[in-house]
C-alpha cells in the first residue's frame, strides 16, 4: 500500500464522526423535497416560552406596577432637576465648567478641545437637545456607578456571589439592549425615566468588572499592613483597600460613562423627547441626510469629550501622570468663582444666557442639496455597487448559489452539468488534503462549500445542530457542545430558527469583510507609523459614534436593505479587527525578527513565517471581537428594513409583547455567546 494511500485510510479513521455526519446530510438534502420538515423545523415541536413569559410578566406588573411607578416618579423628579438646572443655566456657565473640569482632569488641550466641542453643539443649534441628553445621564451615572460599585464588592468579598453575578454581567451584556427595554417600559412607563432605567442597567456591569478587578488586585502586603496596624474592617476598607482600587474603578467609571451615553441614545427610540438621540431619529425618518449629519456629529462630540475626560482623570491615577491639576478644595471653589462670575455676565449681557438665533449656523441643507445632486449624478453607480452585492456576495449565503445563479441575477443559469463540476472539486479538495493528512482542512472545504451552496436559510437544521455540536465537542469538550447544543436548540424549540439564520447569514459576511479589509488595515497600521496615526483616530471616530449614527451615511445613500446594514455593521465592527491586529504584529518580539532577518529570511517570508505567527493569538481576540461587535449591531440595523431577530426584537418593542423580545433578545445572546465560546476555545487550542 503506498504512502498516500496510508495518510487517507490514517485520515479517514480521525475524521470519522465528520463523514458521518456529511453523509447523513446528503441523505437529508435528497429527501428535503418530499419531507419539507427537514428545511423548516416543525411547528408541532415548538414551546410557547413566549407565552409563558407573558403570562408571568402580566402577572408581575400587575402586582409590582405601582412600586415601579413610584420609583418613576422619583427618578423623574431628579431628572426634570437636573434638566431645570442644565437648561436653566447660562451656556457660558455650562461651558466654563466643563472646560475646567477637562482642565483638571487632562490639561489645556482637553480645555481647548472641549470648548471647541460645546461651541459646535452652540453654533449648530442643538444645545437644548444635548442638554437634554446630559440630564439623563448625569443622573443615570451615579446611579449606574453605585450599582456597579455594590454588586462589585460583594462580588469581590464572596466566591458564591461572583459565580452568579458574572454569567448574569455576560447575559445583560449579551442580550440586545432593546429586548430588555420592553419589561422596563411595562414596569415604568412611557417617557424618559425608561432611557434612564435602560441606561443604569446596561451601563453596570462594566462598574462591576472594573470593580471586582481592582479591589483582587490589591497586592497582599497592603492588606497584611492594614490588619497589623490594628484597622478595623470599615478602616482597611477606606485607608488600605478603596484608595489601591480606585485607580482601575476609574476605568470602569469611563466605560460606565460611555455605555450610559450610548444607551440614553438608544432608548430615545421609545422615550420619545426632545433630546439629540430624538432629533437624529426624527431627521433618519424624514431622510434628512443634512440634520441628520449635524445632530449625529453632536453625538459624536458628546462621546468624545465623556470619554476624554472621564479618561483623564483615570490617567492622573497613574504614576506618570505629568498633570495633577489643582486640590479639590481650591477646584470646586474655583468652580463656584466661575460659575459666578458666568451667571452674572448672562444678566448682563443676554447673549452669553442664551445663544442668540442669528449666531446659529447649520449646512444642513447645503448638505441635504449636495447628497441630492450627488444621487442624480452617481444614483446609477450607487445602485450598480449596491445590485452586484447583493447579487454576487449576500445572496449567495443568504439563499444559496443553487438558488442565487439565475438568469436575472447572474446572467446565467446554474445548469446540472455546473452543479456536477462543483461538487466534484469539493470532493477533490477533499481528498486531496485527505491523501495529504490534512483531514480537517478537507473537512472544512466540503462544508464551507456547502455553505456556499445551499447558503444560511437552505441547510437542514437537524445537520447545522450535529455540525455546532460536533466542532464545539472536538474544541471544547462535552462542556462546551452541552452549552452549543442547548443554545442551537433553544432557537429551534422557540420557532425563531429561521430568524436566526438570516441574522447569521448577515452577521457572517460582515464578519468576513471586517477579517479581510480590517487585517490588512493592521497590517499597514502596524509597518507605517504614518498609516498608523492615520488609522488610530479614525477607529477612534468609529468607536465612539452611537451604533445608529452609523445608519446615517448608509442609508441616505443606499436607501434601505440588507446592503445599507452590511454596511453600517463593518464600519462597528472593523475596529477591534484592525486594533488587535495591528497591537499584536508591533508586539512581536524583536528577538524573533533579528534572528529572522539573521537566518536570511525576505520580509514576505519574515511576515508569514515570524510575525504573522507570533500575532495571531491577538489577531484571534480580535476576530471574537469583531464577531460580538457584529451581532450586537445587527439589531440597530433592524431600524434599516432587515430581517432576522433584530426585527424580531423591535417588532415585540412596537407590540410592548414582553415575551417573544425576551426570546428573540435571548436567542441573539446565545448566538454571541456561543461563537464567543467557540473561538475561546480556538485560541485555547493554539
Amino acid at each position: 500500500m503506498s504512502r498516500a494511500a496510508k495518510r487517507t485510510l490514517r485520515s479517514v479513521g480521525m475524521a470519522w464522526p465528520w463523514l458521518a455526519l456529511i453523509a447523513g446530510t446528503t441523505v437529508l438534502v435528497l429527501l428535503r423535497q418530499s419531507y419539507p420538515q427537514i428545511l423548516a423545523y416543525p411547528e408541532g415541536w415548538t414551546i410557547p416560552l413566549a407565552d409563558w413569559i407573558n403570562v408571568a410578566a402580566d402577572w408581575f406588573v400587575e402586582r409590582a406596577q405601582s412600586f415601579f411607578r413610584a420609583i418613576a416618579h422619583g427618578l423623574d423628579i431628579a431628572f426634570s432637576l437636573m434638566q431645570d438646572i442644565l437648561i436653566g443655566l447660562p451656556w457660558l456657565t455650562v461651558a466654563l465648567i466643563v472646560a475646567a473640569a477637562a482642565w483638571q482632569g487632562g490639561g489645556i488641550r482637553l480645555a481647548a478641545l472641549s470648548v471647541a466641542g460645546l461651541l459646535y453643539i452652540l453654533i449648530s443649534g442643538y444645545w437644548i437637545q444635548a442638554m437634554n441628553t446630559l440630564s439623563l445621564v448625569f443622573v443615570a451615572l451615579p446611579l449606574a456607578v453605585m450599582l456597579g460599585f455594590v454588586f462589585g464588592y460583594i462580588g469581590y468579598r464572596s466566591q458564591r456571589a461572583r459565580w452568579v453575578i458574572m454569567p448574569v454581567l455576560d447575559l445583560m451584556q449579551t442580550i440586545p439592549a432593546f429586548a430588555y427595554l420592553i419589561p422596563i417600559l411595562l414596569l415604568f412607563g412611557f417617557g424618559p425615566v425608561v432611557g434612564l432605567v435602560a441606561s443604569v442597567i446596561f451601563a453596570a456591569p462594566p462598574m462591576v468588572r472594573n470593580t471586582v478587578l481592582g479591589f483582587q488586585s490589591i497586592p497582599p502586603a497592603i492588606l497584611e499592613s492594614a490588619r497589623m496596624s490594628g484597622c478595623t474592617g470599615w478602616q482597611r476598607f477606606l485607608w488600605a483597600e478603596m484608595p489601591t482600587a480606585w485607580r482601575q474603578m476609574l476605568i470602569g467609571i469611563n466605560q460606565t460613562t460611555m455605555a450610559t451615553l450610548s444607551m440614553v441614545i438608544i432608548a430615545a427610540i421609545i422615550g420619545g423627547f426632545d433630546d439629540i438621540g430624538w432629533a437624529v431619529l426624527s431627521s433618519m425618518r424624514k431622510a434628512q441626510f443634512g440634520q441628520s449629519l449635524m445632530s449625529g456629529l453632536v453625538i459624536v462630540v458628546m462621546a468624545i469629550l465623556l470619554d476624554r475626560i472621564t479618561a483623564a482623570f483615570a490617567a492622573r491615577q497613574l504614576p506618570t501622570a505629568s498633570f495633577v491639576g489643582l486640590p479639590a478644595i481650591r477646584f470646586f471653589g474655583l468652580l463656584a468663582v466661575v460659575a459666578g462670575l458666568s451667571v452674572a455676565a448672562g444678566y448682563a449681557l443676554p447673549g452669553l444666557w442664551r445663544w442668540p438665533e442669528w449666531a446659529v449656523w447649520s449646512p444642513a441643507q447645503d448638505i441635504n442639496r449636495w447628497t441630492e445632486s450627488f444621487l442624480i449624478r452617481y444614483g446609477g453607480a450607487m445602485d450598480a455597487l449596491k445590485n452586484a452585492a447583493l447579487y454576487y456576495v449576500l445572496l449567495p449565503v443568504k439563499i444559496g448559489l443553487e438558488k442565487a445563479i439565475v438568469p436575472f441575477t447572474w446572467g446565467v443559469t446554474f445548469v446540472p452539468a455546473a452543479k456536477a463540476a462543483y461538487w466534484a472539486i469539493a470532493g477533490l479538495s477533499c481528498l486531496v488534503a485527505f491523501a495529504n493528512g490534512a483531514w480537517r482542512g478537507g473537512i472544512a472545504v466540503v462544508v464551507g462549500l456547502a455553505f456556499l451552496y445551499f447558503g444560511a436559510t437552505g441547510l437542514p437544521w437537524l445537520s447545522v445542530l450535529g455540525f455546532a455540536v460536533l466542532l464545539s465537542w472536538q474544541l471544547g469538550g462535552w462542556h462546551l457542545s452541552a452549552f452549543v447544543g442547548g443554545g442551537t436548540a433553544f432557537l429551534l424549540v422557540n420557532g425563531i430558527w429561521p430568524q436566526a439564520m438570516l441574522s447569521v447569514y448577515l452577521c457572517s459576511v460582515a464578519v468576513l469583510i471586517c477579517i479581510v479589509f480590517g487585517g490588512l488595515l493592521g497590517v499597514w497600521g502596524a509597518s507605517s507609523k504614518l498609516a498608523s496615526n492615520v488609522i488610530r483616530p479614525v477607529n477612534d471616530v468609529l468607536q465612539t459614534l452611537p451604533q445608529f449614527v452609523l445608519l446615517i451615511p448608509a442609508l441616505m445613500l443606499f436607501q434601505v436593505g440588507d446592503f445599507t446594514a452590511l454596511l453600517a455593521i463593518v464600519a462597528y465592527a472593523i475596529v477591534p479587527m484592525v486594533r488587535y491586529t495591528e497591537f499584536g504584529l508591533r508586539g512581536v518580539s524583536p528577538t524573533l525578527i533579528d534572528a529572522g532577518i539573521s537566518s536570511g529570511c525576505s520580509p514576505w517570508q519574515l511576515f508569514w513565517q515570524v510575525r504573522l505567527p507570533q500575532a495571531l493569538p491577538q489577531i484571534l481576540i480580535g476576530v471574537n471581537q469583531t464577531v460580538l461587535y457584529a451581532l450586537g449591531m445587527l439589531v440597530i440595523a433592524a431600524l434599516v428594513g432587515t430581517t432576522g431577530l433584530g426585527q424580531l426584537i423591535f417588532l415585540a418593542l412596537g407590540r410592548a409583547d414582553a415575551g417573544a423580545g425576551l426570546v428573540a433578545g435571548l436567542g441573539m445572546a446565545l448566538l454571541a455567546m456561543m461563537v464567543d465560546r467557540i473561538l475561546q476555545a480556538v485560541m485555547r487550542r493554539m
